[in-house]
């Protein structure tokens, strides 16, 4: 994996495995195209053998595709729920667009009343969703094949069959259940996990002309390892067996990702002539710290570079799976850096790592604790039985706590995003018909297609654009592939099905990774398609290209003016709800650090996680390569890069404030409230600044974190305990973290005041 230790025994599939398991997470991916193809290719074995013209092939192919990838529930009995009730709703809409075949306007009025059903339905969650999309689908299908009432009943029979072949391939042959999903979503996250060691032992090697690389490696690696962590934290629900397996499975997951997150800043640290900033690790294109290698050589650096390589191997490879005692003397050496007598002879900096890698290797212990079997004790040493006493403690802390619910209010009215979305999809739908009309009497749906795409999982104008503009990319180069394909293949019936079975997997697989790639793949199966319906011709597929633009250009003109929501005023939005929950999760941490009562700290850390990877989405329009704006565009960036900052400090701040009640030793320290105080004033300024640019609102600027602390009397040595420093560091990064997001967002920043003492150095 990495060279070195153990990793030439390391079987051919297995490092195949792994690298699949991180490249598509719990194989999500994966399943939906074999769903999808899966049911399109059972459904067309079946209709082969009742000797059916190929429009009804097709039509069931588009059927079978449709109930297969509108059910995103995730229990599987509401899955099979969902698409029960589906069917009468799916032979409906088809019947009902054979009905309005010959009534233009009868049809085109009822198509936008049924599109405007269909978006309100996503108000009513997964169900409400899926039932809305197999409506409209259906719809487009009827359209599509040019469904009439006399060939209705052999159509139905074809949507029954697609349906019963639906079932069959999601509830027989690509069985997948919540907690099979959840366990291939704890490998992605511990391949991940090894990925991003492997890439801070790079970063710890690298010269200063290879720094910046290795670098933006560590970030890239940092960022997969925390989308891993939500992804499981959105499945545990459904894939564990209780509530209290779901929290200590969420806090191993949080315990490790920051542990491994801090591992890569102490590297960083330890290998630069200045201290880095958490800043670095989150800010595309940040000035590396003046560097230098390592300021060890010799034995020192070479037992760095060992133990790196041995902690990727033990998260790799579980004690017990094969490795004889090898692994667990590895695990009990990692260990063993938790204890001061243990680390090696090297600067503080470097120190700092190994106390690093001790932390990390608990952190993977805890994770076997919380995923796996009861590992044997037999081989420990009294470093690793204090870890996992220690790790029983806080098992028991986290099966004892009771959970905290949040509710908040939801908008009403037009101010619902479902509401406002459907009134603008039907707007623009109602442009798209209009326009599709005078391109072409036959196949103006394609626009209105391409309108109802553009508005699915986006929330403003700017994303809107976005979405459209990769859309008809990815349709231009389709065009072109299709015409290729389709003088190759011709109308050979089983060949184009074929490889339409191969663009439909691709499609699925590639549709959460590229608008563009799932739109390339869809068009370049529609030539195929139009091919066996023997309606092809190039002048077709350029109709496809300019009923694609015009979707896209009658969704931005809604969404522009018919309850418009701005960019700009959708990411302040979400901005203020991402500060309120920075405020609400630290105020929290620092409150039971301080002795307080518990909470759901890691719940809440949580959905500061959530708020910051909604933003993060709606600011893609505002970071985009093309976009002309760069200079906002570098404000936004950076101005994510210190929120991610904030959130890792939040998240270790919860995360040590949670070991309290199962460590004695460990106590809370009041003085700690006096030193959050002003990082939430600081907040709630901005927020009052956002939310209303005439505020009056200014930062609070003083002395350090460490200082408003009393320790008046106290030798410098002993001002603080291990924790408290630890807890210092953080609250101090966070303070100069708020301190910088008030710069680019407008607010008054005074000068800083002097210092009246020194800060802790540990």
């Amino acid at each position: 994996m990495c060279g070195g230790v153990g990793t030439a025994r390391t079987p051919v599939w297995t490092w195949l495995r792994d690298r699949l398991a991180a490249f598509d997470p719990g194989l999500l991916r994966l399943a939906a195209g074999m769903r999808t193809s899966g049911s399109i290719a059972l459904t067309l074995a079946v209709l082969s053998t009742l000797d059916l013209p190929v429009r009804h092939l097709v039509a069931g192919a588009l059927a079978a595709m449709v109930a297969a990838f509108a059910i995103r529930e995730k229990q599987r009995r509401r899955q099979a729920v969902t698409l029960a009730l589906g069917l009468p709703v799916a032979l409906v809409s088809l019947s009902l667009g054979a009905l309005l075949h010959s009534r233009v306007v009868a049809g085109d009025l009822f198509f936008l009343a049924l599109i405007f059903c269909a978006v309100y339905s996503r108000r009513f969650g997964d169900r409400g969703n899926a039932l809305g999309l197999i409506g409209f689908q259906t719809y487009f299908m009827s359209l599509f094949i040019g469904a009439t009432v006399p060939a209705l009943p052999g159509l139905c029979g074809v949507v029954v069959i697609a349906f019963l072949c639906s079932a069959l391939v999601r509830f027989v042959i690509v069985y997948e259940t919540p907690a099979g999903i959840l366990q291939r979503l704890r490998e992605a996250f511990r391949v991940r996990l090894a990925q991003l060691v492997e890439a801070q032992l790079e970063l710890l090697d690298a010269g200063p002309d290879e720094v910046g690389k290795a670098l933006e490696a560590v970030r890239e690696g940092t960022a997969r390892l925390h989308e891993t962590a939500m992804m499981i934290q959105s499945r545990l629900q459904e894939g564990t067996s209780d509530e209290a397996v779901a929290q200590l499975v969420q806090r191993r997951i949080a315990d490790a990702e920051i542990a491994a997150e801090r591992l890569g800043l102490l590297l960083l640290n330890a290998r630069s002539a200045e201290r880095a900033s958490t800043l670095t690790l989150h800010l595309p294109g940040a000035t590396v710290p003046a560097s230098d290698r390592l300021p060890v050589r010799g034995d020192t650096a070479e037992t760095l570079r060992r133990d790196l390589r041995a902690l990727t191997l033990l998260v790799l490879r579980p004690v017990g799976e094969g490795g004889g005692t090898a692994l667990a003397q590895i695990r009990n050496r990692l260990l063993g850096y938790r204890e001061e007598e243990n680390l090696p002879s090297a600067p503080p900096a470097v120190r700092d790592v190994f106390r690093g890698i001790g932390e990390t290797a608990r952190a993977v212990l805890g994770l076997r604790i919380a995923l796996d079997d009861p590992q044997d004790e037999s081989d420990d040493t009294p470093a690793t039985a204090r870890s996992r006493e220690e790790l029983a403690a806080e098992n028991a802390a986290i099966e004892g706590a009771a959970e905290a619910e949040q509710e908040e209010q939801a908008p009403t009215g037009l101010e619902r995003p479902t509401t406002r979305a459907a009134v603008q999809v039907s707007v623009g739908s109602a442009l798209a018909i209009v326009g599709g009309e005078f391109l072409s009497s036959h196949r103006w749906y394609w626009a209105v297609l391409t309108c109802w795409i553009v508005f699915v999982n986006t929330s403003s104008t700017g994303e809107i654009l976005v979405k459209g503009y990769r859309r008809l990319l990815g349709t231009v180069l389709g065009v072109g592939a299709g015409i290729v394909l389709v003088g190759l293949i011709g109308a050979a019936t089983w060949p184009a099905l074929g490889l339409v079975l191969v663009f439909v997997f691709l499609m699925f697989y590639t549709a959460s990774l590229s608008h563009t790639l799932m739109s390339f793949f869809v068009t370049a199966a529609l030539g195929l398609l139009y091919s066996l319906l023997h309606a092809y011709s190039p002048e077709v597929l350029l109709l496809r290209v300019e009923e694609t633009a015009l979707g896209v250009a009658s969704g931005i003109v809604a969404a522009m003016l018919v309850l418009p929501v701005r960019t700009g005023h959708r990411t302040d939005e979400l901005l203020v709800t991402v500060l309120e929950r920075l405020a609400d999760a630290t105020d929290a941490a620092v409150e039971q650090l301080s002795g307080g009562p518990q909470a759901d700290l890691l719940d809440r850390a949580r959905a500061l996680d959530k708020a910051l990877g909604d933003l993060r989405g709606a600011t893609q329009p505002l970071t985009h390569p093309i976009t002309p704006m760069r200079t906002r565009r570098s404000t936004v960036q950076y101005v994510m890069a210190l929120l991610e900052t904030c959130a890792y400090h939040t998240r270790s701040l919860a995360a040590t404030a949670e070991l309290l009640p199962a460590h004695p030793s460990i106590a809370g320290d009041p003085r700690l409230r006096r030193a959050c105080g002003r990082i939430t004033r600081n907040i709630a300024a901005i927020i009052a600044r956002l939310k209303d640019e005439h505020a009056t609102a200014r930062i609070e600027r003083g002395p350090s974190i460490a200082s408003l602390l009393d320790t008046e009397g106290l030798p410098d040595a002993f001002r603080y305990d291990r924790v408290t420093d630890r807890v210092l560091r953080h609250l101090q990064r966070l303070d100069e973290a708020v301190v910088g997001l008030a710069r680019p967002l407008g607010v008054p920043v005074p000068d800083p005041v002097p210092e009246p003492a020194s800060e802790p150095t540990r």
